[in-house]
């Protein structure tokens, strides 16, 4: 049987250094790979997730796939959504709903990247954090 040795997202993107640039600011991430139609990033700390973006005009993606797609989204779940939230402000990026405690236990906000995904960021709410 085979195995899956290695799994990660492409978004596809019209827009490849603005997208880079949103995840860098955005989330701290770091480009491992980088070419002018792939890119792939990390989380500083945590090298094994990985986004690729891929610029949807690459003869790798058929043209009935190229639009931003609905009914799906990213999230990050990260320590401090405020602090997300701070950056997300202060680079004037779209806030689609800022942090707020949700009643499943997790402090969330929603932003909008460059190409129109919709991004989730979320953290354990204060009251459920675990020691």
């Amino acid at each position: 049987m085979t195995t899956i040795d290695r799994f990660f997202t492409n978004l596809m993107t019209s827009r490849l250094p603005a997208t880079q640039e949103f995840y860098a600011s955005l989330l701290d991430m770091v480009t491992c790979f980088e070419s002018d139609w792939f890119v792939i990033m990390t989380p500083r700390d945590r090298p094994q997730f990985e986004l690729g973006l891929i610029d949807s005009g690459s003869e790798l993606i058929p043209a009935s796939y190229c639009d931003t797609p609905r009914g799906s989204y990213f999230t990050f779940v990260v320590e401090d959504v405020s602090e997300i939230y701070d950056r997300a402000k202060s680079n004037g990026y779209k806030v689609i709903q800022p942090p707020r405690d949700e009643a499943y236990g997790q402090r969330r906000m929603l932003v909008e990247d460059p190409n129109g995904y919709l991004v989730d960021v979320s953290a354990p709410a204060a009251s459920v954090r675990m020691a």
